[in-house]
């Protein structure tokens, strides 16, 4: 096939896709494609769509390649969808990730670094499809062993979980709370 023919189909591939396709889905649908060639369009894609201003993107997200809008075109693509973004509650979001730095874990192990009972942000978890079920512990019981999923690395544009910021990433944006008796630097006093 020739390159020009490869990138179109390479192309429509990605814009019907529902989730991020995989260079192996990519090479089993392109029959006799060398996989350095799909590689090689599929970088040309993304610099070509990075540097024209286009409003997608080719992003390589959960393993795969998928086309993605611009973050800052959200609000009006959110208008078009009349879908409210996807709220967590704090309890959601802390048992989240904990499993994402430390699966697989038990409820138990998640439970012991929470100090709560996490069997409803669980089943919640478990209904997003964030987490899934990857086993199960070899002790008494056998309990069930989680981990997050590919829609979990799609929901936070994660490439894989090597993309997670670091601990020193996370404690850089934070803001620091004033000592008692300091005066908050935006307090005009």
């Amino acid at each position: 096939m020739e390159r020009d023919s490869l990138r179109s189909v390479i192309e429509s591939l990605l814009f019907v896709a529902d989730s991020p396709l995989s260079l192996q889905r990519l090479s089993a649908v392109l029959e006799g494609v060398e996989r350095k060639e799909i590689v090689s369009i599929l970088r040309d894609l993304q610099a070509e769509y990075n540097a024209s201003g286009r409003g997608f993107r080719l992003g390589e997200v959960a393993g795969g390649y998928q086309m993605r809008s611009f973050k800052e075109n959200a609000e009006w693509v959110r208008k078009l969808q009349r879908a409210k973004p996807t709220r967590m509650s704090r309890a959601t979001l802390e048992t989240l990730s904990i499993v994402a730095y430390r699966q697989p874990m038990t409820r138990a192990e998640i439970e012991d670094v929470r100090g709560v009972d996490v069997d409803g942000v669980l089943t919640t978890l478990l209904e997003r499809r964030l987490i899934r079920i990857v086993g199960r512990k070899d002790v008494v019981g056998r309990p069930f062993l989680y981990g997050t999923t590919t829609e979990f690395l799609e929901m936070f544009n994660l490439k894989d979980l090597s993309d997670l910021p670091t601990l020193k990433e996370i404690e850089g944006t934070a803001v620091s709370e004033p000592s008692a008796g300091e005066t908050p630097p935006d307090s005009g006093k």
